[in-house]
């Protein structure tokens, strides 16, 4: 299976413009720019769909995780918290802040033991050669 994504970029750094599209079409020549990379522009950037993909992968993970081992999940809500170090033009790590109703049979140890699992086994945190934290409320 392959995904794809493309990127245009027109003119210098500050000043230039560019349109990233995905093969699902969700994003159609959406604009980035500086502004939105490194300022408060309108439109998106790597590091904020980086976040939103680990955002994704690993919350479906924990789901996938939960049923893997009889639970039934209910609402799963993750925030990625991507840090970028501006002087290095580095990710220095991300955080999954994971929010989760209560689940029948399932107690917060074990919870937390499946969400630390989908964090070190999704696909994206594989991905990712930067520390992933986790900090997973449970409301069971």
């Amino acid at each position: 299976m392959k995904r794809t994504a493309k990127a245009h970029w027109n003119g210098t750094l500050q000043a230039g413009s560019g349109k990233i599209s995905t093969q699902s079409t969700v994003l159609n020549d959406t604009q980035f720019s500086f502004k939105t990379r490194f300022a408060d522009g309108v439109g998106t950037n790597p590091e904020e769909l980086i976040a939103a993909a680990h955002a994704g992968c690993f919350t479906m993970a924990v789901g996938a995780a939960l049923t893997q081992a009889g639970f039934t999940p209910n609402d799963l809500d993750t925030q990625a918290v991507l840090d970028l170090d501006m002087a290095a033009l580095s990710i220095t790590g991300i955080h999954l802040e994971l929010t989760a109703s209560a689940i029948e049979g399932i107690d917060n140890a074990k919870f937390q033991e499946i969400a630390e699992g989908a964090k070190a086994n999704c696909i994206i945190s594989k991905a990712l050669n930067v520390p992933i934290t986790l900090t997973a409320t449970y409301a069971g």
